[in-house]
């Protein structure tokens, strides 16, 4: 979908496909029949946009093929979809039944992340529509925190500096500007906004921004207003927004039994306290004092309420909103509804039918419409 900004942007609204388990070429053109064209039907949208997730095999296989990448790009034209921006923090296997910590890797020291990153940049300028005026790519916050040092921050920023002369040379070869977001995310080298304009202090902001996932944000406590104030004052762009919820409990010692439901095998959910608690997994939370409130890395439905008596963070993800494009200037562009866990909520929160899926995100993308409308954006006709 696609949104007018009163200074004259246009917004867009997509949902991330990373929620779907497809990695190669033709089964992602399978989940855009199952899911895509549903969900765009349930909205009533004549184009839908889509945060594509191709993971590192099929990526290399367009990137190395131009006929590849128009007979996709002209699949997603006759459905009625759109790409703007791709996903590109997982490298594979993002539905597998174990993902937690292997999800990190490769990461920015290591050169399989950069090629990924290159491929991906190289399918996207051929997907991107022709009145686009660029591409985004998110990607992971450089590593996981451990073992962090010198030596690897520093093969970091040459990873980052060569990224940037590829996206550089990709824009001069086909005119189209893609730029890549760092997304801080608890646990990595790059949790807060703080730590972005410190680790991201070198980069080329043409080409490369930051990825606010306003589920870390509420996870990492900060404040929209004052997280988004230092990321301006450093000169960082905010090249993609990640429309997220978080899991909060204000009481988690009497919280204890909803909170176990949410307990699963497949991903980290790390949990982070308002008193300074911080862990890796829910369950290593569940094991300590609870003294304070806690949120919880676990992306949760944005139109449903939790298992009470949890709550989402719906509320730090409006308010983040209304900073972001409430004003007289839209600070961004790119913003993508990325709701991963919808295979592993608690059963009675689960869908169990690809239709139910597809209605669960129409739901959300619907919400998140709305609130784009109650700040005075409108929705553009097709």
């Amino acid at each position: 979908m696609r949104l007018h900004h009163r200074d004259g942007t246009v917004v867009h609204l997509s949902y991330c496909t990373n929620v779907h388990a497809a990695e190669d070429l033709a089964g992602i053109v399978a989940q855009l029949d199952t899911y895509a064209l549903p969900v765009r039907l349930r909205l009533g949208s004549a184009v839908l946009g889509l945060g594509l997730w191709l993971a590192a095999p099929v990526a290399a296989e367009l990137a190395a093929d131009p006929a590849a990448r128009r007979w996709l790009r002209t699949a997603l034209d006759e459905r009625g979809l759109e790409v703007v921006t791709l996903n590109g923090f997982p490298y594979a296997a993002f539905q597998d039944p174990v993902v937690k910590y292997a999800v990190y890797r490769p990461d920015w020291t290591e050169p399989q992340r950069l090629r990924y990153t290159v491929n991906l940049a190289t399918v996207l300028a051929d997907l991107l529509p022709a009145d686009a005026a660029r591409g985004s790519i998110s990607t992971l916050p450089l590593a996981w925190r451990q073992p962090w040092s010198p030596e690897r921050s520093d093969a970091c920023r040459r990873s980052l500096g060569m990224l940037a002369r590829e996206l550089a040379a990709l824009e001069s070869r086909t005119g189209r500007l893609i730029r890549i977001a760092v997304e801080p995310e608890p646990g990595c080298v790059v949790e807060s906004t703080a730590q972005a304009v410190t680790e991201l202090s070198d980069v080329d902001t043409r080409y490369i921004g930051v990825c606010l996932d306003l589920a870390h944000l509420a996870c990492a406590w900060e404040e929209p207003a004052a997280a988004l104030g230092r990321l301006r004052a450093a000169g960082l762009p905010v090249v993609k927004t990640q429309v997220s919820a978080a899991l909060e409990s204000t009481d988690p010692a009497g919280d204890l039994d909803a909170l176990r439901g949410y307990v699963e095998p497949r991903f980290l959910h790390q949990t982070r306290g308002w008193d300074g608690l911080s862990t890796d997994d829910l369950p290593e939370a569940l094991g300590e004092a609870a003294r304070s409130p806690w949120r919880v890395h676990y992306h949760v439905p944005l139109h449903a309420d939790p298992v009470p008596p949890l709550r989402a963070t719906t509320g730090v993800l409006t308010e983040a909103l209304e900073e972001l494009v409430g004003g007289s200037v839209a600070g961004c562009d790119h913003l993508d509804v990325e709701t991963y866990t919808w295979h592993v909520l608690p059963p009675g929160s689960r869908p169990e039918t690809p239709a139910q899926l597809a209605a669960g995100i129409a739901a959300e993308l619907a919400w998140a419409r709305d609130r784009l409308t109650d700040l005075d954006l409108k929705e553009l006709p097709s």
